[in-house]
C-alpha cells in the first residue's frame, strides 16, 4: 500500500470520526450533560478532537510530495 493511500485512508476515518463526534454531541446524554455542567460529553470531544487530528495528519500525508528513486 503506498504511503498517498494510507493518507487518504487516515483521512476518511478522520472525517468519519468527526462526523461521529458532531452526532453525539447532539445526542440528548450530551445536551442533558452540556445544560447541566456546560461542557460536551467527553466521548464527543474526543471523538472531534481524534478526528481532526488523524484528518489532518492524513491530509498532509496524502498530499506530500513522494520521493524520486534514484
Amino acid at each position: 500500500m503506498s504511503t498517498r493511500a494510507i493518507g487518504i485512508v487516515m483521512l476518511v476515518v478522520g472525517v468519519i470520526l468527526v462526523v461521529y463526534g458532531i452526532s453525539a454531541s447532539e445526542s440528548f446524554a450530551s445536551e442533558v450533560k452540556e445544560t447541566v455542567t456546560g461542557t460536551p460529553t467527553d466521548k464527543s470531544m474526543w471523538l472531534l478532537i481524534g478526528g481532526a487530528a488523524v484528518g489532518i495528519i492524513g491530509l498532509f500525508v496524502a498530499l506530500r510530495p513522494g520521493r524520486i528513486a534514484t
